[in-house]
Formats: structure tokens, sequence, C-alpha cells
């Protein structure tokens, strides 16, 4: 009988297999716990590596800092690892830790309520009974719902409709007018990837993208060679990425001026690259550089001075049939039409439905916008803990270094719930809003505040997503747990 077949009073659920997920669950299985189960709602692991598979994706963090400090990979081919080759790493890790058997694939959480008498979470998922677990991990991340636009009469399209995190490999492209919506991260990989393929591409750009050069490049089998064979230098060449990046967050987060020299920099490649005049005016951003995602290619503004692609920045009004009509009454006919709008990153773990103390709903909770106490506990939830939580995302460096540092809290957080006379852990509200406030004081100093909108704000302008400081400092913080910001409820005589 498996793991997920034998739960118990002290069983640990986590909700989603990515790297948050999997990463718990190796820090589970190294501390000999043994009773958790990953709950999957897809039919394999890899979170957005699963799910992005669009053509010319890639990662922007460095391959030796975006793996495992636990398990380094010496025969990375490139610097900055492709979309497959980073899902087979993470194949690689559920077979090597043993992790499948505590994994249920196809099984989608609804609801999760919490019972103040037992101190257990009830689960609800789209099949079987219901589960029961003392410790409820939610490690879904922040990009795992795309987001649709609200298109009049989109209804009326009979072409072929799909975003960029769910690409219909069936369909070909060849010789179709495409229209892509959106210029964010997706769309910098895969529109130079088809621009070559389509017979005509219409890109709707909302606003411009300062896109830098990706210091990106095939390793050498020599260099993979001294990486396995002298593991030193492998970990040297890591620390040396980490600190690199590391340096680039105080001009994020105080000293924005500093990203000046990208603007200079994108703007001698547009003029190098992009014959037309117009096309070169629709590319440079009038936001200041950082306050979006910076991006990263060796080949966009190649694309975008192809001859078939037709830079629009005039809002979409409306769909009739096959023909998207803009604002200024222009109609474009097309035969396809490629979402690349990013993902509801602000609306996190929707839509599932968490239910605390007191019948407190998270949803209604957070109506202000996301928080919690260190990105990772919420008051009114106890025993919750979530990775790649509220204000826990990068502009700089890698979600991998953040999620092991969150891993390393959760495991203090379960290692204390193991105690046998101690029922449930509930951060204390007025630790987690002198910890909010903290943050938000520190964001009003970052280049995310300087004046546009991000997917790393809510509708409110309030920024739920980033973390304002150095990844270290993170690490530190979130190195020893401090109970005494918790309430620590006793078990009853029965429990204990």
């Amino acid at each position: 009988m498996s793991a997920i077949d034998t739960p118990n009073s002290q069983h640990i659920v986590i909700i989603g297999s990515g790297f948050g997920g999997l990463g718990m669950a190796i820090q589970l299985k190294k501390a000999g716990i043994e009773a958790f189960s990953i709950l999957e709602k897809a039919d394999s692991v890899g979170g957005t590596w699963r799910d992005n598979t669009y053509p010319g994706a890639a990662c922007d963090v460095q391959s030796h800092l975006y793996s495992f400090s636990f398990e380094p990979k010496s025969d990375w081919s490139r610097k900055f690892g492709l979309q497959p080759e980073i899902r087979a790493y993470m194949e690689h890790c559920v077979d090597k830790y043993g992790l499948r058997n505590h994994i249920r694939f196809n099984t989608e959480v609804r609801s999760a309520s919490f019972d103040r008498d037992t101190g257990l979470w009830t689960i609800q998922t789209t099949h079987r009974d219901p589960i029961e677990a003392r410790v409820l991990i939610p490690a879904c991340g922040q990009l795992n719902q795309p987001a649709i636009p609200d298109i009049k009469g989109i209804e009326s399209f009979k072409g072929k409709i799909f975003h960029s995190a769910r690409w219909d490999h069936s369909y070909d492209l060849t010789g179709k007018r495409v229209a892509v919506i959106g210029t964010g991260a997706s769309a910098i990989q895969f529109v130079p990837e088809i621009v070559h393929q389509v017979k005509a591409l219409k890109l709707f750009q909302r606003s411009g993208a300062w896109v830098i050069p990706k210091p990106d490049r095939p390793f050498t089998r020599f260099e993979q060679r001294v990486f396995e064979n002298v593991p030193v230098l492998d970990r040297l060449y890591r620390a040396q990425i980490y600190w690199r990046n590391e340096s680039r967050a105080l001009a994020f987060t105080r000293y924005g001026f500093l990203l000046n020299i990208f603007k200079w920099q994108v703007k001698h490649l547009v003029r190098k690259q992009v014959r037309d005049p117009v096309k070169r005016a629709k590319l440079i951003p009038d936001y200041p550089v950082g306050c979006k995602r910076i991006l990263m290619s060796n080949n966009w503004f190649q694309a975008m001075d192809q001859d078939n692609l037709d830079l629009i920045t005039e809002a979409v009004d409306r769909i009739e049939g096959n023909t998207i009509v803009t604002r200024d009454g222009q109609r474009h006919d097309v035969d396809a039409i490629i979402y690349a709008t990013g993902f509801k990153a602000t609306e996190f773990l929707s839509p599932m439905k968490f239910t605390g103390l007191d019948g407190i709903d998270l949803t209604r909770a957070w109506k202000d916008g996301a928080e919690a106490y260190k990105g990772i506990s919420v008051s009114g939830f106890p025993n919750l803990f979530i990775l790649y939580g509220p204000n826990t995302n990068l502009a700089h460096s890698s979600i991998l270094f953040m999620l092991e540092s969150q891993i390393r809290y959760v495991m203090q957080c379960v290692r204390t719930l193991q105690a046998p006379g101690l029922r449930y852990m509930d951060v204390k509200p007025d630790r987690q809003q002198a910890y909010d406030d903290n943050i938000q004081a520190r964001l009003k100093n970052s280049v995310w505040e300087a004046g546009c909108t991000s997917w790393y704000k809510t509708a409110s302008g309030r920024n739920t997503n980033n973390w304002p400081g150095f990844t270290f400092s993170y690490r530190l913080m979130t190195g020893k747990l401090e109970l005494q910001d918790y309430e620590l409820e006793p078990a009853t005589a029965t429990q204990a």
C-alpha cells in the first residue's frame, strides 16, 4: 500500500508538484517523514514547466542557480535552461527521491476547511473521499492560472484560440494569419520562433517591454566534465551567479536610476536592429526600467523587424467573426489568436476555497490583497503554510532560493506540530499585520512603484507579489521559527 493511501493524524498534504511541492516533499523524505501526499491536478509533475511548452520556452535565471542546491546538475546544456531540460530535471528528482508513490495525479483540490476541535484540515478534491491532513502546504505558485482577456464578440471567432500556457501543438501555424495578444515574457520567447512560419503576424501590444540581451550560450562538453569531476568548481560557479544576481536587488528596491543603463542599451539595439522608425517608437516603453518585469532575448528585435509582423498598439475593441477590430476602427483578419496575456498572479490559491477558524474564508480575508507572515502563514488559518506566497516573488534572482528558505521554515513548523501536546499553531494577527506593514513600507521605495501597472499589483495598486530586498536577508529572516509569533493551541486530553 502506498503512502497516499495510508493517511493518519500526522498526515501532511502538499498541493502542487512544481518546484515548491517537490522540494518540500524531498525535505520531508530526508527528515524520515513518510506520511505525506502530493495532490496534483494534472497527470504529471512540473508545474509551470509542464504547462508552458510553447516554442522557445526557457528560463531567464541561469541553470546552475535555477536548480535545487542539494541536487546539482553538472551537465546543463545551456547557461539558461530550456523547458524540456528543466522538466526532465524535475522528473529526475521525483525518481531519485522516491516521490512517485506519494503523488495523486489528476486530483484537483476544490476546497479545504479547518476543524478547530480536531486540529485537522479536510480537503475536498475533484474525486475520491475527503482527505484529512494535520498540515496543509499549498505549493501552487503565482503563475498557474492563465489570464484570459474578456473580449467582446470572442464567441463569434471561428478560427483557433489558445493561451501560450496551453499551447496547441496539433495546430499547424504554417501559412496562417496569426494574432498574438500581449508582449510579455512568453511572447518574447515564442514570437521569434513562429514569425518565420506564419504568413502574417499581428502583434497586439498594450505597452512596450524593456528587453535586454540574454547572456546565453551552450556549455561545452569540457565545461560539463569540469563541473562533474570537480564539484567544488560547480558550486563556485553557482555562488558567482548568485552574488552577481543579488547585487541587482539594490537597483530594484532602492536605486532605480541604476537600471537606466539598460534603457540606453535597449534604445541602441532598437535603432540598430529595427528599420521602421514607427515600429521603433512603439517598442520603447514609456515607463521606467524595472517598473514591469525586465525581459531577456537575443532575437526579439530582429523578429519585430520582419516585414510580415505588424505591431499594433491600438486596444482591441471587439471581434466580428474572424476579424479583430481595434478602437480606431481598423480591421484585422486572422486565422488564429494566441493569448500571451500572462497569469492571474495576484489571485493566490484561486480558485480553491480555504475556510479557517470560525468559518473565515481566505478570499474574504484577502479582499484588499493577499498577505502572509513571512509570505508563509496566514492568521486564522492554522497549520497552513504557503510556498511561493504573497510578496516572495523576485525580479533579480532565483525563486528556488526563496523556496528553499521557505521549505526550511515550514520544516521547523512541521517538527513543532509533531509534538503530541500540540493541536495547531496559528500566527498572531498583530505579528502578521506588523510584518505586512513593514513589507508595504519598503515597497514604496522600490522601482515597482514608479507609476506603471504590472502583474505584481492588484487592481487597487497594492503590490502583493514581490519581495523588497535581498534573498539572503529573507533566508536569515526565515532561518529560525519564532514560536512567540504564533498562538499554540494544546491538544485535548484524547488527542494528547
